[in-house]
């Protein structure tokens, strides 16, 4: 059976993420227009964790290696990985996570 979710009409999870498709392995997210920041603490995840920058610049600073983020770009953060995000411009990135986050 298809599902459809529209970004528009999502509400915003716990972090601002914005839920998307979801199926029973794997599971996609948006973090839209996420605004600068520089002291989001360092955090684990039990999922992996692919995504792809849409607009504005980030620095993934995972497991002490700092790798920049600009439109384009994709990422894979691998679970149990030690990582953090700091916006540098407002921020739009597509994510997919196995197992579904959240």
């Amino acid at each position: 059976m298809a599902t459809t979710v529209s970004a528009r009409s999502a509400a915003a999870g716990p972090h601002g993420e914005i839920p998307l498709a979801r199926g029973e392995r794997l599971g996609m997210r948006m973090w839209r227009a996420e605004e600068p920041n520089a002291d989001k603490p360092m955090t684990t995840s039990a999922h992996e964790t692919v995504g792809y920058v849409v607009s504005g610049r980030a620095e993934l600073v995972l497991e002490g290696e700092t790798v920049a983020l600009a439109p384009g770009d994709s990422y894979c953060v691998p679970a149990g990985a030690a990582h953090t995000y700091r916006i540098l411009e407002t921020f739009t990135a597509v994510e997919a996570t196995a197992p579904p986050a959240g």
